[in-house]
C-alpha cells in the first residue's frame, strides 16, 4: 500500500467512526434522509441501506406471545376438526412429521369448544376468548397460513426474532435501529417490556448479534427503577457525574482512535444515553398524568380473574401486561422505534381451556385500548402492531406419557396465525388459507421470512439491500430467503 493509499484509508476510516456510529449514526442518517441521500455500509457501523422506499411506519409494537397460542381457538375456526373430534389422521400424514411430545400411533384430532362470531364491516372471525381485540376487526390483517420448519420454542423464537434458528443474530429491533436510527434523544431506539414467566429464548430475543450493542433491545421495568442501576448512588451530584462521564468520554475516544473498534463508540454511546435517561426514564413509567378513563381502558387497576390460572398467572402478569401496553404508546410518542412486548404463558399442552381463557383475558382489553388509543390519537397511521409467536397448535391433542384425555395441543410449526394492524398495513381482510382442520396450508403461504421482508418494507428498507458484512459475508434479517407480501400494504 502506498503512502497515499494508506492516508485514504486512515482518514475514511476515521470519518466513518467519528461521524457515523453511535448516536452519530442516527444523526447522520437523519441529514442524509432529509437530503434525500443514502450512505453506503461498512464494518464500522454505517447502515449499508437507509430509506431506500417510501416508508409507511415510524414506529412498531410487536407482541411477542411466546409459548404459542392455539390459532385454532382464537383465530382460524374450524368446524370439520370438531365434526372429526377424537379421530386419528391417516398414517401417511404423520409418516415424516415431528412433534415435540406428541405419541404418533395414538393421537386423535382435538376439536374447539369455542364460540366465533363475524367482527366488522370485513367480518371477520374470532372466537369468544378475545372478543375486545375483534372490535378493532376493520383495523387488523389477519393471516392465516403463516409457516416454519421450527417445532420447538428456542429455535422457532430465533427464527421469529432473527430471520434464522442461529444464536449470534441480530433481532428486528436491532436491524430496524441500525438501518433507520432512533428519533428519540432521551430513550433507547428499542426497549423490550415483559410479563408473565419470561420466555425461554431470554436475551437472545432482543440481541444486537454482530451488530455494534448499543442497537440491543433495552429492558425496561414497568415500576419502579425503569433500567436497573440507572438511579446515582445516593450523595452524588449530577455535575460531578458529568464530570466523570465527560473524562471517561475523553479516554474512550482517545482509545476509539487508536484501535477504532466501534464498540468502543457503542459503549460511549450507551453512558450518554444512559445520562440522559435518569430523567426521562422516570418520566415515562409515571402514569400520573394519565386520565381515569384511559387508566380504566387499559386496565391498569384491574381485578384478578376470578378464575385465574396456569402458566400466565404469575407476578400480577395482568397488572404488568396492561402497563406494558400503556407505557408502549407513551415510548413511541416519545420517538422510541421498536417495543417489543413479550407475554410468556401459552405453551399449553395441558388445561387448554381454563389456561387459554385466562391468558386471552389478560391480554385481549390492553391490546384492544392501545389499538384504539392510537388510532384516536393519530399515531396507529405510522404505527406498526403485530401480534405473534413461534408458531402454532396442533389438531391434534396432546397425548405424551399415556395421558388417558386430551387436554392440550402440540407445537404445530406447519400452519399458524398473526395478525398485524396500523403502520401501512391494509386492514378488514384474511390472507391466507389453511385446511380444513388446519394441519397445513392450501392458500398463499406465508414463511417468517416473508413477514420479515415485508415488515422492513413497510419501513421503507429493501431487505435485500439492509445488510451488515460479518465475518467475510453480507448478512440481512431474511437471510437468502423472503418476499414482501404485497397484498398486505394499504
Amino acid at each position: 500500500m502506498t503512502s497515499l493509499q494508506h492516508h485514504h484509508t486512515r482518514t475514511r476510516r476515521d470519518f466513518l467512526t467519528s461521524s457515523a456510529s453511535g448516536l452519530g449514526a442516527a444523526a447522520l442518517a437523519s441529514l442524509l434522509r432529509q437530503d434525500g441521500r443514502a450512505v453506503a455500509g461498512g464494518p464500522a457501523g454505517v447502515p449499508a441501506a437507509l430509506t431506500q422506499l417510501a416508508p409507511k411506519a415510524k414506529n412498531c409494537i410487536f407482541f411477542f406471545q411466546a409459548g404459542a397460542p392455539s390459532q385454532l381457538d382464537l383465530f382460524d375456526p374450524k368446524p370439520k376438526l370438531n365434526e372429526l373430534d377424537g379421530k386419528p389422521l391417516p398414517a401417511d400424514m404423520l409418516e415424516k412429521v415431528r412433534f415435540a411430545f406428541i405419541k404418533k400411533e395414538s393421537a386423535v384430532l382435538l376439536g374447539s369448544p369455542r364460540t366465533w362470531s363475524k367482527h366488522g364491516e370485513c367480518g371477520m372471525d374470532f372466537s369468544d376468548f378475545v372478543p375486545q381485540i375483534a372490535t378493532c376487526a376493520d383495523d387488523i390483517l389477519m393471516v392465516r397460513s403463516l409457516h416454519s420448519e421450527q417445532f420447538n420454542h428456542h429455535p422457532g423464537q430465533l427464527l421469529l426474532s432473527c430471520g434464522r434458528a442461529t444464536f449470534g443474530l441480530p433481532t428486528i429491533g436491532s436491524w430496524l435501529t441500525y438501518g433507520l436510527g432512533t428519533e428519540s434523544q432521551n430513550l433507547p431506539g428499542y426497549v423490550v417490556l415483559t410479563s408473565g414467566r419470561g420466555s425461554s429464548g431470554g436475551a437472545s430475543l432482543w440481541s444486537s448479534g454482530f451488530l455494534p450493542s448499543h442497537h440491543a433491545g433495552v429492558l425496561f421495568r414497568n415500576e419502579g427503577e425503569a433500567v436497573l442501576n440507572l438511579t446515582n448512588p445516593e450523595g452524588l451530584p449530577p455535575e460531578l457525574q458529568r464530570r466523570g462521564l465527560d473524562t471517561l468520554k475523553s479516554l474512550n475516544e482517545s482509545r476509539l482512535s487508536a484501535v477504532h473498534d466501534p464498540e468502543i463508540a457503542s459503549r460511549i454511546a450507551s453512558y450518554e444515553l444512559a445520562f440522559r435517561m435518569q430523567s426521562a426514564a422516570p418520566e415515562l413509567i409515571d402514569l400520573g398524568g394519565e386520565s381515569a378513563s384511559t387508566r380504566e381502558a387499559y386496565g391498569i387497576d384491574r381485578a384478578q380473574h376470578p378464575q385465574a390460572t396456569g402458566r400466565g398467572n404469575v407476578a400480577n402478569a395482568h397488572l404488568s401486561f396492561s402497563r406494558n401496553c400503556l407505557l408502549a404508546r407513551r415510548m413511541v410518542e416519545r420517538g422510541v422505534r421498536f417495543v417489543n412486548i413479550i407475554y410468556e404463558a401459552w405453551d399449553q399442552h395441558s388445561s387448554l381451556e381454563a389456561d387459554l381463557r385466562y391468558n386471552s383475558w389478560v391480554v385481549d382489553q390492553p391490546i384492544a385500548a392501545l389499538l384504539k388509543d392510537l388510532k384516536q390519537r393519530g399515531l396507529l397511521e405510522s404505527t406498526l402492531v403485530v401480534w405473534g409467536a413461534e408458531f402454532g397448535r396442533t389438531p391434534l391433542g396432546e397425548n405424551r406419557n399415556g395421558r388417558a384425555a386430551n387436554t392440550g395441543r402440540d407445537h404445530h410449526p406447519f400452519a399458524f396465525t398473526m395478525w398485524m394492524a396500523g403502520g401501512g398495513i391494509k386492514g378488514g381482510q384474511v390472507y391466507g388459507e389453511s385446511d380444513d382442520i388446519g394441519w397445513g396450508v392450501v392458500r398463499d403461504p406465508v414463511h417468517i421470512n416473508d413477514f420479515h421482508a415485508t415488515l422492513l418494507n413497510l419501513f421503507g428498507l429493501d431487505h435485500l439491500k439492509l445488510t451488515y458484512r460479518h465475518q467475510g459475508r453480507d448478512f440481512r434479517l431474511t437471510d437468502v430467503a423472503g418476499k414482501v407480501m404485497t397484498p398486505w400494504l394499504a
